[in-house]
């Protein structure tokens, strides 16, 4: 565990040495900003709930794309620069490069909705909210994002450059989105099968109406170490094939 968290430590880092952080945390913003005041704000009156849980509803298609963006470049960008042979005599675990790597990820995009934290204290301008109901909100948020980023990470381990592994981690989260589409042209047990397994439709419901479900913490958690761990036995198995 002291080696994944040194490993996380150096790469949240590495986020700010270059330009790619900086343009994530900045794009989120700015198109979060102009959404909350174009979709959730709009031109009619809403409740105060209302404005929130679309915000989070936006909010929720942002964390995905904001993870996969953080997590793509993780392995591939090593794989780019020839410095991932060096795992070969690192005195480290696979699983702790995995899991320090993911974790500066998560750090990253929970510094990015903590910036965010404006958008929805706007609703008290005009407006009440409960408190817990935006934490909830967020906890949903982060678990989402952080879903979307192991995916994009276990595209990393796969691919050969960043734009493959964005491309790909995409396309996989996109699977998991349309899962719930698929389940209404499926026939029961396929159909409840479906929409368990979809990533958002289903699962992210309860935090968006600001409630902690203990089914879907653990449907979040649980794809998280799921992927982590796919991860984990490619970059292995990678290490042995080199």
């Amino acid at each position: 565990m002291k080696a994944a968290w040194l490993i996380a430590q150096r790469e949240f880092v590495r986020y700010f040495y270059g330009w790619s952080g900086y343009v994530i945390l900045a794009a989120h913003l700015l198109l979060s900003g102009l959404l909350f005041n174009g979709y959730a704000l709009g031109n009619q009156p809403k409740f105060s709930q209302q404005v929130l849980e679309d915000y989070l509803y936006f909010a929720s298609g942002m964390a995905m794309i904001t993870g996969v963006l953080l997590a793509m470049r993780l392995i591939a960008e090593e794989r780019q620069g020839n410095t991932l042979v060096l795992l070969r005599s690192a005195p480290v675990s696979e699983r702790a490069v995995i899991w320090g790597k993911f974790l500066s990820a998560v750090g990253f995009l929970a510094l990015t909705l903590l910036v965010s934290l404006y958008l929805p204290a706007m609703i008290f301008v005009n407006g009440k909210v409960s408190l817990l109901h935006i934490f909830a909100g967020h906890v949903g948020l982060l678990l989402l994002g952080a879903t979307a980023a192991a995916v994009g990470l276990l595209a990393s381990v796969w691919s050969r450059t960043q734009l493959m592994a964005g491309v790909l981690g995409g396309a996989m989260v996109t699977l998991l989105l349309i899962a719930w589409m698929l389940a209404q042209i499926s026939e029961a047990p396929l159909r409840t099968l479906l929409n368990q397994l979809a990533l958002h439709n289903l699962h992210f419901r309860s935090f968006r109406g600001g409630v902690l479900h203990l089914r879907d913490l653990a449907y979040y958690l649980g794809a998280i170490v799921l992927f982590l761990e796919a991860a984990t036995q490619s970059l292995a198995a990678w290490r042995w094939r080199e």
